[in-house]
């Protein structure tokens, strides 16, 4: 079954949605209080509360959202699903923050004017860039009902045919600027792309796919997707010196509870008295002296 496409104030809400989330499990607040209360902040005209509710429920029986997304396929794509659930297994590095900047983009770039050319390139470029897999990351992309069947018929070719063919080759193939150049095999070329991708994916042979990648942004205006933070960001830096320091303090605050405890118990127990068996009379326990 397809994935619905939505109403633009639908992707809106998501955008806001994710980067909420996003910015609030950085504040180190626990994901299932957050989802318990933001429904209230989304527009009620959309269906996205009652999507959270049911996220809500569903991190609070299992402890992850990634079968929430699986189930409510009538809303989220599969695509979606497909990066929280990657985002929650065990191995992989790639974080649930990214994941969620990840769908933000993407929404947002749904809430715009969205192309299936540039919607198709932002979310191969994440499995290509995240490393996510191929093959069942295109199978989750030709379920969105906003591609067309000629769409679906090339995402098919681009599954059996990566790792033999150029991916930029693929689309050169693909394009208007292809039909062009070959006439005489202009009626069996389906076309999904135009001249211009298909000008930059010739330009673009033999390079390093994600250089086509940045090459596309600039000329086309497609959508960037999100990297992960280089190691000498200062954010990170921050970030990590902050970790450093919660994890410090816990661990002075398990110290002087211990060391209290200690005390507590020295102070409770006093002097004690043991009454030896047959004597009506306990003799005090000579302590030495400090």
């Amino acid at each position: 079954m397809l994935a619905p496409v939505l109403e633009r104030e639908e992707y809106v809400e998501q955008a806001y949605f994710f980067r909420v989330l996003r910015e609030r499990l950085r504040d180190q607040f626990p994901a299932q209080e957050i989802l318990t209360h933001i429904h209230e902040e989304i527009l009620t005209t959309t269906k996205l509360p009652y999507a959270i509710q049911y996220l809500a429920t569903e991190i609070k029986h299992s402890g992850v959202l990634a079968p929430g997304f699986e189930r409510l396929s009538h809303y989220f794509t599969p695509f979606q699903a497909f990066v929280v659930r990657k985002s929650e297994e065990e191995g992989l590095r790639f974080s649930f923050d990214m994941a969620l900047a990840i769908l933000e983009a993407e929404a947002r770039y749904r809430s715009e004017s969205p192309t299936p050319a540039g919607l198709f390139l932002f979310e191969f470029e994440v499995l290509c860039r995240h490393r996510l897999g191929y093959d069942e990351g295109l199978l989750r992309i030709q379920r969105d009902g906003f591609f067309d069947e000629a769409w679906r018929q090339f995402m098919e070719t681009v599954r059996r045919s990566i790792g033999e063919i150029e991916f930029s080759d693929l689309i050169y193939l693909y394009s208007e600027l292809y039909a062009k150049e070959h006439p005489s095999e202009s009626e069996r070329v389906m076309i999904v792309f135009g001249e211009k991708e298909g000008k930059i994916a010739k330009a673009s042979h033999g390079r390093d796919p994600l250089y086509f990648f940045a090459a596309i942004q600039r000329q086309l205006g497609y959508p960037a997707v999100p990297r992960p933070p280089s190691k000498d960001d200062l954010t990170v830096q921050v970030g990590t010196l902050k970790a450093k320091v919660r994890e410090l303090e816990q661990r002075i605050r398990l110290l002087d509870a211990e060391l209290r405890g200690q005390v507590d118990i020295i102070q409770n127990l006093g002097r004690p008295e043991t009454k030896m068996p047959g004597s009506t009379q306990a003799p005090s326990i000579q302590w030495p002296e400090d």
